[in-house]
């Protein structure tokens, strides 16, 4: 199945903030749309995780790619789907990195927690729970948003938080602030 198109904000603000549906019952419909999610999600090499949302779909599923670091290709990472994913237990609240295939180039560092306990539905429609800690935390946490609407960007606390990333003079890669972007794509 060809990966599907990823909203970009710019010109899909209200479709990302759209509220989605819980799941139903896991049908083959269901079982289509998660393979489409990580079908999309594994052609974009840069990406950790997908809401159906940004595929516009608004149903409550995800896919993420679960123990990622700098170093892995993310593209050798299966990724793990979540339906009707519930928050069970939120807590370790902390500042990290933080950016969406929606916002392509755009980057931040949001407070979420570094520790969910989640309940969802496995893609076979069994009800499972899963504890998630450190950057998976952050992960499943921003992919859930999703789901509600709530975007990277909302959890941004200061204008210098929200950055690209450039090649500085000496070849290191640098944090360039983006100033006045974020009065342009807050709510």
């Amino acid at each position: 199945m060809p990966a599907r198109k990823i909203l970009l904000y710019a010109t899909n603000e209200a479709a990302l903030r759209r509220k989605s549906r819980p799941v139903n019952k896991v049908t083959k419909r269901v079982r289509d749309l998660v393979r489409d999610l990580k079908d999309t999600l594994m052609g974009c090499p840069d990406g950790a995780g997908l809401a159906a949302p940004q595929i516009n779909v608004h149903l409550r599923v995800v896919v993420v790619r679960l123990g990622l670091r700098d170093e892995d290709d993310a593209t050798a990472v299966i990724p793990m789907a979540l339906i009707n994913p519930e928050i069970v237990e939120a807590r370790d609240e902390r500042a990290d990195f933080d950016g969406c295939l929606s916002f392509p180039g755009l980057y931040g560092t949001t407070r979420r927690p570094h520790y969910l306990k989640v309940k969802a539905l496995d893609e076979t429609g069994q009800m499972v729970e899963h504890v998630f800690e450190d950057f998976d935390a952050v992960l499943v946490h921003h992919e859930i948003d999703h789901l509600d609407g709530v975007l990277f960007i909302d959890h941004i606390e200061r204008p210098e938080d929200l950055y690209t990333i450039q090649r500085g003079a000496d070849g290191t890669l640098e944090r360039v602030p983006v100033p006045g972007l974020l009065d342009r794509v807050r709510r």
